[in-house]
């Protein structure tokens, strides 16, 4: 596959015509959602709007890609299925990763349902990054034979540790809260609360009608991370991480 976007558009080109022509062309359309894809004319009344005329024609894939939280259920797209799962915005999920491996696969799934059809001659273009409009295209790249292991070990200082050490504090916060938000909404009996005590202290409680069901205080100290877990059952569990 051959990806192309807007930022791909070289200095004296004609933007609306470069646009145009992959708009017009290109297999796989992805629409990149979020609340300033939604506020952009060019993008939402131009490039969506003939996106969708080709993918109700079967001459394209459009694939809607939720980046952000926004009310896209009722544009044009909301019928689509969209990506990543249950249309759940990247910027909401644990490990955002994951869910542009979500994204990567369902492209990969639309690009199987196109089969083995003639891929389409495209004009060559600077990358850069990436837009509110990408679009894909399949071609048969060059085999390139080599090894798989070319990985040099690294070794790592002390603010690489440091630095790791906070991002995955940062990581743990993002993941109890959007989880106990989760959670919330697929149970409405059971009722979460996250408060971020301050840089190095987060704490966490399920409620299950009313009661505390479980409460959990992750806290991050020197070359250490801990916490502990305390549960309807009363039992305290402590741990410490290094």
């Amino acid at each position: 596959m051959e990806t192309w976007h807007d930022r791909r558009i070289e200095a004296g080109q004609d933007f609306a015509g470069e646009i145009d022509a992959h708009i017009e062309a290109d297999e796989i359309i992805l629409l990149l959602v979020s609340p300033d894809f939604l506020n952009s004319d060019y993008c939402y009344e131009i490039e969506m709007t003939r996106a969708l005329e080709r993918h109700k024609a079967g001459e394209a894939i459009v694939i809607p890609v939720i980046l952000r939280d926004c009310l896209w259920h009722g544009a044009p797209f909301g019928k689509l299925m969209a990506t990543p799962t249950d249309g759940r915005p990247v910027t909401q999920w644990p490990d955002i990763d994951h869910a542009f491996r979500l994204v990567a696969e369902a492209v990969q799934a639309a690009a199987k349902r196109i089969g083995n059809s003639q891929a389409v001659t495209r004009p060559s273009a600077a990358p850069s990054n990436i837009q509110n409009t990408q679009s894909v295209n399949r071609s048969t790249p060059d085999q390139v034979i080599r090894s798989s292991n070319l990985r040099v070990a690294k070794t790592f200082t002390d603010r690489d540790r440091d630095a790791f050490q906070t991002e995955a504090f940062d990581f743990m916060a993002k993941y109890f809260e959007n989880s106990l938000s989760e959670l919330s909404v697929r149970n409405p009996e059971i009722d979460g609360s996250f408060r971020r005590l301050d840089a190095n202290r987060f704490s966490a409680v399920a409620y299950h009608n009313g009661q505390a069901a479980s409460r959990c205080t992750v806290f991050m100290g020197g070359r250490h991370m801990g916490g502990h877990c305390l549960h309807s059952d009363r039992k305290c569990r402590h741990q410490r991480v290094q």
